[in-house]
């Protein structure tokens, strides 16, 4: 593995907490006999996939499910950090836009999503004999309003990171430990989320947000996100690149309005994850 053998997991655990939360992660992995990983190439699922494959070797399967809800960027970012961790990996294709469920956009989306992704991936682990699916979940998504969780546990995944007690944030500190090059990724939630609960999703304009969001990351900004609504584009940086955004800003609004957005607005708050949950 380009980030390290197995040997050097278990011959190198961080001291204190972290070293025993790690511990009992290793731990609950290894009581399993093999397992498909739910693998976005963020900074969960990466950590996760990397000590998986570190404790069960060949039998870890790691799976990308493709989507029009997901920029193509992050897509293959994660063929390739499966590529560069080792471990055997799979594409599949989701159908979100094809679930009534999920385009009318209720508060509850993202249960249909994630009932509908773990069903096929415990459909692929049977028929290719894996014993478990896991979920990149951790502690800190019992803290905000996380349906696709209930979809999580009613299909019978189990979550190992959430059940180590680990944190985003430890989990980071744990991927720069190990030098894994997600250890410092921005957050990336499926572009669904950019619309305001009841506003139907479609492919133009989740195009739409795509295409913003890769012209704003090009500018080197670091957390982000273009909520949609409708005609107008609100977006969220973090506190830090608010002013950096404004000198810019007539650069924005030209690429924004080139994009079909007729008000592009700074939402002064800043970057919050989920907030399009504040309505609820």
């Amino acid at each position: 593995m380009m980030y390290g053998e197995a040997s050097s997991l278990f011959s190198n655990i961080p001291p204190g907490a972290l070293g025993r939360k790690l511990s009992r992660l290793v731990d609950i992995i290894k009581n399993l006999e093999s397992g498909v990983v739910a693998f976005s190439g963020g900074v969960d699922s990466t950590f996760l996939l990397y000590v998986a494959s570190c404790v069960l070797r060949e039998r870890v399967l790691g799976v990308t499910a493709r989507s029009e809800t997901y920029p193509r960027a992050e897509i293959d970012s994660a063929v390739r950090l499966a590529q560069e961790i080792g471990v055997n990996h799979l594409l599949i294709e989701s159908r979100e836009l094809d679930n009534e469920n999920f385009v009318s956009n209720p508060p509850e989306r993202c249960y249909y999503c994630k009932k509908e992704l773990y069903r096929d991936l415990w459909e692929l682990a049977r028929g290719r004999g894996y014993e478990q699916v896991l979920d990149g979940s951790n502690v800190d998504d019992l803290q905000d309003y996380r349906p696709g969780m209930r979809a999580v546990g009613e299909m019978e995944a189990i979550s190992p990171l959430q059940e180590a007690g680990l944190t985003k944030e430890e989990i980071r500190q744990l991927s720069r430990f190990y030098h894994l090059p997600t250890a410092d990724k921005p957050s990336m939630a499926c572009l669904s989320s950019r619309f305001p609960y009841g506003r139907r999703i479609t492919r133009d304009q989740l195009k739409q947000v795509e295409h913003a969001e890769e012209y704003l990351r090009n500018l080197n900004l670091g957390q982000l996100r273009v909520r949609h609504h409708g005609e107008l584009a609100r977006i969220e940086v973090g506190e830090e690149d608010i002013l950096s955004l404004i000198y810019v800003r007539e650069s924005v609004v030209k690429r924004f309005k080139e994009l079909g957005f007729i008000y592009i607005t700074l939402d002064l708050e800043g970057f919050r994850s989920g907030s399009m949950n504040e309505m609820l």
